[in-house]
């Protein structure tokens, strides 16, 4: 598992900070107009990057958002459209919903977008896709893999912990939306990508070993993180979808993120909500045997063998400062119920939760999840 020859079979320029500054991306935008995207909290990383950049002879501005918490919707894309509309190339200067705006925007716009990550909190640096929001829901839309994925690991390393709890989140989430990949594979027949399955797996295992060293505030434990959370932007573009990296868990995050939006409140950093959903959907394979009969439980208990456990899931969320039950995200006990029932409606997609769903083990199950998850 080469990071290098996987970026650049995806033509990514994925670039180490040199002395805090990146002589390849600097090289490659010499002759074009960047703008660099950044909300109230990044834009302190925004204009000392902008300032080298100058300094190196790049034609470059920057256009602030002035939300500390942007949302990743229809009117913010629009906002970031308009702003790049004399430029040549997008330039987030954050994490998730920034390089979301970004890619999504120079989808639209037909012109490069990449992103200088100031977190190791999420997965969707190098995937084709992006998550937004349209008239109240979550809705997965094309976007543009970035074309530069610029790291400087003094600062991921510095990143708060429960940023980089929220990427631990989103990577050991991979453990199950691939298990429900295969028990859809399994009993209903849909198309496996053994290739993107297989890299992520890999990439999972690795991350998973270096969590002391993430522990310890080491540099190699976030450099194992980040290199797992590019490597599942590669396994979606494999796969044409987000199937390697998104299952039951993240219908779950979507189902609350959807909730927080309604009531108009802050919404949980994805990879909580995620890491939350993680436990749920180990605790509901490993508790299967228990459960009633149907057809094809055999098949879905041999798939689910070696998955960890979800108390392991919680240790190590709480580890890095993270939530480890729904209650602190600050949801009701009935949203949480109904979540059970219904966030796998949201999309079309086999998963552990549409399983228990479909095969009405659910009604015997929500409170038992509720006791121990809320």
């Amino acid at each position: 598992m080469d990071i290098s020859a996987l970026s650049a079979r995806f033509h990514v320029n994925a670039e180490r900070a040199v002395n805090g500054a990146f002589p390849v991306f600097e090289g490659r935008v010499k002759e074009k107009r960047v703008l660099l995207v950044s909300d109230a909290v990044t834009r302190c990383f925004a204009e000392p990057l902008l300032a080298s950049f100058q300094a190196s002879g790049v034609q470059a501005s920057l256009f602030s958002l002035p939300e500390e918490e942007p949302v990743a919707d229809e009117e913010t894309v629009a906002r970031v459209m308009a702003a790049g509309e004399g430029y040549d190339y997008l330039l987030a200067v954050g994490s998730g919903t920034l390089n979301d705006l970004c890619k999504r925007a120079g989808f639209l716009l037909h012109k490069e977008s990449g992103v200088y990550a100031t977190a190791p909190s999420m997965d969707g640096y190098t995937s084709g896709v992006t998550p937004l929001i349209e008239k109240g829901f979550k809705i997965t839309r094309d976007a543009q893999t970035a074309s530069d994925v610029l790291m400087d690991f003094s600062v991921l390393k510095a990143a708060p912990s429960v940023m980089i709890g929220a990427g631990v989140g989103d990577i050991l989430a991979k453990y199950c939306c691939l298990t429900d990949w295969r028990i859809s594979r399994d009993l209903k027949g849909e198309k496996y990508n053994e290739e993107a399955a297989s890299l992520m797996y890999n990439a999972v295992r690795a991350s998973n070993d270096s969590l002391p060293a993430l522990f310890a505030g080491k540099e190699e434990g976030v450099e194992k993180l980040m290199e797992a959370l590019l490597i599942s932007g590669y396994a979606m573009v494999i796969a044409g979808s987000s199937r390697p990296a998104s299952g039951a868990e993240h219908h779950m995050s979507h189902f609350l993120e959807m909730d927080f939006l309604r009531r108009g409140e802050r919404i949980p950093l994805h990879g909580i909500k995620v890491g939350l959903g993680t436990a749920v959907s180990l605790y509901l394979y490993h508790t299967l045997g228990s459960r009633a009969d149907f057809k094809g439980k055999d098949v879905v208990l041999k798939e689910a063998e070696g998955l960890p456990s979800s108390e392991f899931v919680l240790d190590t969320l709480g580890k890095l400062g993270c939530p480890t039950r729904f209650s602190e995200l600050g949801v009701s006990r009935e949203t949480v119920r109904t979540m059970f029932f219904e966030a796998y409606k949201i999309r079309d997609r086999f998963t552990i939760l549409a399983l228990y769903n479909e095969e009405g083990l659910m009604k015997d199950t929500a409170e038992e999840l509720l006791e121990k998850f809320y």
